[in-house]
């Protein structure tokens, strides 16, 4: 009885420390071979796109009515502080953290009232002292390649394209 007494002690200590595994901080994980770099994640993107242009149109003291029509409907509104609009972005690209940007609206009074959180960088923009050069991309132009069948009709003169 002793016995299996101390087997059923064993047993039950061992599979409490088989429950508190370490678990990983990115809840996205999916496999051992996710981290590899030859596999592709495709980038996740959610939330409301907030641009500098529509930024820069929004003013003190409007409507909720007229932000809704500048940032469109936002994210998270919470019943409890209704005076209190969330416009959220998240972005997940293949193995990179998840980028988030939270933009917070304050309505008193049905009236914009502060903006707190995330402000988009323009294009042209950027941290100061940091180069933002163009990418400028030269594409070849289109050349007719003959495949080996081609060639062999080539050589012996019996192509009709020509």
């Amino acid at each position: 009885m002793r016995i299996i007494s101390t087997i059923f002690l064993i047993l039950s200590i061992a599979a409490q420390f088989g429950c508190a595994r370490n678990t990983q901080q990115d809840e996205y994980r999916g496999s051992m071979l996710s981290d590899l770099p030859f596999v592709y994640k495709m980038p996740v993107q959610q939330g409301n796109i907030v641009t500098k242009e529509m930024l820069d149109q929004l003013e003190l003291g409007m409507t909720s009515a007229q932000v809704r029509y500048l940032l469109g409907t936002p994210m998270l509104t919470d019943m409890f502080h209704a005076n209190r609009w969330d416009y959220t972005y998240t972005m997940k690209r293949g193995n990179a953290p998840l980028e988030k940007r939270p933009l917070t609206l304050f309505f008193e009074d049905d009236a914009l009232v502060r903006i707190q959180g995330f402000v988009p960088v323009g294009r042209g923009e950027g941290i100061p002292g940091e180069d933002n050069p163009e990418i400028i991309v030269k594409v070849p132009d289109w050349e007719a390649r003959r495949g080996l069948f081609g060639r062999a009709l080539d050589a012996v003169g019996l192509d009709k394209r020509n």
